[in-house]
């Protein structure tokens, strides 16, 4: 997967000039939603097959301050996939200087309709096959 790239604005800084730590986890998702499109399966078909995929976690370590205007390169791997849980790591970096900003995790999980978690080599096995593909370990 190629990475995702992030071009910082001035509203997710705050008053010194650095953008604020939250926007760190909204970049996690839009590389993460840029991934499922990447593979075929954007959350808007996943839900077309009545499927939510929320997040049961997440953490982030900052390394590196960013500010207005800085192009944040982030990458993510697939840490862990058992068909129930998605795990995922994030190596953000400025890509001008190349420095570290950010490392981070979050895990998710996948409900259907009813709120109930499912197994998606059963439920949704093209998904589930597509997804086993892109573990970092592999």
């Amino acid at each position: 997967m190629n990475s995702y790239l992030h071009n910082v604005q001035y509203y997710e800084t705050d008053k010194m000039g650095i953008v604020h730590h939250s926007n760190y986890i909204r970049w996690m998702e839009e590389a993460r939603v840029d991934f499922m499109n990447e593979m075929g399966w954007g959350y808007e078909r996943l839900e077309e097959q009545k499927i939510t995929s929320p997040t049961v976690s997440v953490s982030c370590e900052y390394k590196t301050s960013t500010t207005f205007g800085d192009l944040v390169s982030i990458a993510m791997e697939i840490n862990k996939y058992n068909g129930v849980i998605l795990e995922v790591e994030y190596h953000m970096t400025n890509s001008d200087t190349g420095e570290i900003v950010a490392e981070a995790r979050s895990k998710h999980c996948f409900l259907g309709e009813d709120g109930k978690p499912l197994r998606m080599n059963k439920t949704l096995p093209e998904f589930h096959v597509a997804l086993t593909g892109y573990f970092k370990n592999q």
